[in-house]
């Protein structure tokens, strides 16, 4: 790779040469045959890795845009949504909802922890709620949601299921086709963004719709959007030789690239890996005198959110770390300097992992610190090679 820092954050992720070199060739008009060849191998590739009966929209945009777009395509003014909230990120659908006039209700968990499926039936026994928005792994606490207890809870109550999988597509099981207990319990919505698990640098919104979901967005009539109204995107999508806005010609490029080596890799292998990865990392770590915020049972697969040792100054941590070439997260909200984040998705690799992990001893050890950097490494080797 061509990159000088190691990048081990939520997101964006490391990027391959492979990725580099489709960003670098040459940009050609959006309605060239030959970009839209392209953008055309890239969509039909997001709905095999969804596996939905309805389709997909690839945008120029971030992952929140397509928070919007999952949000107000499915949901009316005065309509009402549960939030089911592990994190900073799942809390996002607070205020999108509040921006456009949707009643929202919100589970939030304790950081660190799971919303339990008895708390969601609770609210949604007293009714009246259209959808529900699940983050599949959320950024700021590492923990990832129950898809097999909250799918049919959600569904018996017939409200839409509303995944936000930014940290978890590509990486985590997000299959749109899966019945989870009945033929009618399935997830109607995915939304998600390029640059964590799937490897592409930010700037593209991706979403998902189950049929069931589109038949929502046609009983809605006009809503409040125009750029994220996904009416608008429908003939580009089926025709990526139709305009509606510019698309990101280089990003496409990449996103091509990126979706074709997902499907060669193959979804189970990539749950594995990114498992194992978690894992592997999570254990080296707990033996620095580390600790995971969340447990092994709730940890999400693509990141942890690591707690420090008492009187580990979280600036100068990530400080010393970045001059190592090791590029680490801070943490959010009332664990802002008590703990670090790290990303272990997407392209990253067992190398890559074991330098952070040296290069983290390391500088605990400047730090203070007594540790054992070969255990830690060893720790690493060893769970990586009994869990892949």
């Amino acid at each position: 790779m061509i990159n000088e820092e190691l990048l081990l954050i939520p997101g964006p992720t490391p990027v391959t040469d492979e990725i580099y070199n489709a960003l670098a060739s040459e940009t050609r008009g959006h309605t060239d045959p030959r970009f839209v060849a392209i953008y055309k191998n890239a969509l039909e590739n997001t709905k095999k890795i969804f596996q939905t009966d309805g389709e997909v929209y690839v945008v120029a945009g971030s992952g929140t845009l397509a928070m919007e777009m999952a949000l107000i395509n499915t949901v009316a003014v005065g309509e009402k949504v549960l939030v089911v909230s592990h994190g900073y990120f799942g809390d996002r659908f607070i205020q999108l909802g509040q921006a456009f006039g949707i009643e929202v209700d919100v589970l939030q968990a304790e950081w660190g922890k799971q919303i339990a499926p008895e708390q969601v039936e609770e609210k949604l026994e007293n009714g009246g709620y259209k959808a529900v928005t699940v983050t599949h792994a959320d950024t700021s606490t590492g923990v990832a949601a129950n898809l097999e207890e909250l799918v049919p809870v959600v569904k018996k109550h017939g409200a839409l299921f509303i995944l936000d999988g930014v940290c978890a597509t590509a990486a985590m099981e997000e299959n749109m086709s899966k019945t989870y207990g009945d033929p009618d319990y399935k997830i109607d919505v995915i939304l998600t963004g390029s640059q964590k698990a799937i490897g592409v640098p930010p700037g593209l919104g991706i979403i998902a719709f189950s049929k069931i979901a589109l038949a929502a967005r046609e009983r809605l009539g006009r809503i409040p959007a125009y750029y994220a109204d996904i009416h608008n995107w429908r003939s580009v999508m089926d025709n990526p030789s139709n305009y509606f806005a510019t698309p990101p010609v280089n990003l496409i490029y990449a996103y091509d690239v990126a979706m074709k080596n997902v499907i060669a890799e193959g979804m189970e292998a990539r749950i594995a890996r990114h498992t194992s990865f978690g894992k592997a990392v999570r254990a080296a770590l707990t033996t620095y005198g580390m600790s995971p915020l969340a447990t092994e049972e709730v940890a999400a697969p693509t990141l942890s959110c690591i707690l420090y040792p008492e009187g580990i100054s979280d600036a100068d941590f990530r400080t010393i770390l970045a001059k190592k070439g090791v590029i680490v997260a801070g943490s959010l909200a009332h664990l802002a300097g008590k703990a670090f984040r790290i990303g272990h998705m997407g392209s990253t690799t067992p190398e890559m992992l074991e330098e952070a992990i040296v290069k983290i001893g390391e500088t605990l050890q400047e730090l203070g610190q007594e540790v054992d950097i070969e255990s830690a490494r060893k720790q690493l080797k060893e769970t990586i090679l009994a869990t892949v």
